[in-house]
């Protein structure tokens, strides 16, 4: 299951929503969570700076082109915000595992299926741990609850559709972060936040708003 020991992190940095959308903050959680999957897992990992900023600027452009949809249901805007975020990250992939692949998980409570996923692909759980503890951090500040991780991100089937998918499509990274934070993807539009579940469900006028997938820059 998703280590979110790095959460309780998050969750102590004051106003945690908008100290990420600052790039010192954001390049400085996220070098804070790739050292916390080293010591739970025992992978470390090479940041590259350059990229981690260009994913950082991309995901702050839509984001803020986006952000009206904050109105609408605060606590789903910042699920889609996450997963664009997750996005970025796989696209730009500023990460590289360069040590420990072979070696035992080093942290306490850490599950075999979870040390299989990340051999598979630690980069991808890299991405994905930061972005489901920012939303349980964000989430627990706000509203004083935090998302339930589905059983399905502890299915190494279920990474292997995710990382063949994010390859063709990486806007499907929004609906796989969705699918691992119980909720309802949109597996036609998930770059598009007027079609997701939750906001229509809100809003009923959305209905009927699917657009294309986000595409790369």
């Amino acid at each position: 299951m998703m280590d979110l020991r790095f959460k309780d992190e998050l969750a102590a940095m004051p106003d945690l929503h908008h100290r990420l959308r600052r790039l010192r903050w954001f390049r400085a959680t996220f070098r804070a969570s790739a050292k916390a999957v080293t010591r739970a897992c025992g992978v470390q990992f090479q940041i590259d700076d350059a990229r981690l900023t260009r994913a950082f600027l991309d995901w702050i452009e839509i984001a803020e082109g986006q952000k009206v949809y904050a109105g609408v249901n605060r606590a789903d805007f910042i699920v889609f915000a996450a997963g664009v975020a997750l996005r970025e990250l796989i696209r730009h992939d500023p990460a590289r595992a360069v040590t420990g692949l072979d070696a035992p998980a080093t942290g306490a409570g850490v599950s075999t299926s979870t040390q299989e996923i990340v051999r598979f692909w630690p980069e991808g759980f890299l991405y994905t741990n930061y972005c489901v503890s920012a939303v349980a951090a964000i989430h627990e500040q706000e509203f004083g609850t935090v998302p339930a991780i589905d059983s399905c991100a502890d299915d190494l089937r279920t990474w292997w559709s995710y990382r063949e998918n994010v390859a063709e499509v990486p806007a499907c990274a929004v609906a796989f972060l969705d699918r691992f934070l119980g909720g309802e993807p949109n597996w036609i539009a998930p770059g598009h936040p007027a079609a997701r579940h939750a906001m229509q469900a809100v809003n009923p006028a959305l209905q009927g708003a699917a657009q294309p997938a986000i595409q790369g820059h």
